[in-house]
């Protein structure tokens, strides 16, 4: 095997309709587009979803659902994820630098799901009341923090 026996693949390279050059080409005249009707004269563009008049899929199907414009997005946290992550204070920052979250978006929320065994001091925007009672129970803290900066 060498370099010049490299061939491309078949059905790769497809060679270019060449339109309106003559009649011997086999494309001229009409170049293609046949005689009169929407699509024959020049600057024509269908748009996106046409479907020859008849009403498009997208206007046929029902509307469904809402978007609630002022929802917010919390980097939530379980108690679990906190149990296997070492140290014993943790934030924002710290969670984001370990690992556990990717960004804050509108703040930190502290989840209950799981067992906590240690001591810990938490800083977060919200918690739900089984995290607050299970960090206090264990002998740490749970300290509310105001809204995250933007």
């Amino acid at each position: 095997m060498n370099l010049s026996g490299l061939r491309p693949p078949a059905g790769q390279k497809k060679v270019r309709k060449r339109v309106g050059r003559g009649m011997g080409s086999g494309h001229g005249k009409t170049s293609a587009r046949g005689h009169k009707g929407q699509h024959a004269g020049t600057g024509f563009s269908q748009k996106r979803g046409f479907e020859g008049g008849q009403m498009p899929l997208h206007r046929r199907l029902p509307k469904r659902g809402f978007t609630n414009i002022f929802k917010k997005q919390f980097a939530i946290v379980n108690l679990r994820q906190l149990e296997k992550l070492e140290g014993d204070t943790f934030n924002a920052d710290r969670l984001i630098e370990l690992g556990a979250i990717r960004k804050v978006g509108d703040g930190l929320k502290i989840l209950g799901t799981g067992q906590l065994t240690r001591k810990i001091t938490v800083e977060a925007h919200q918690f739900s009341k089984s995290a607050m009672e299970k960090i206090q129970n264990a002998g740490g803290t749970a300290q509310l923090i105001g809204a995250p900066a933007k």
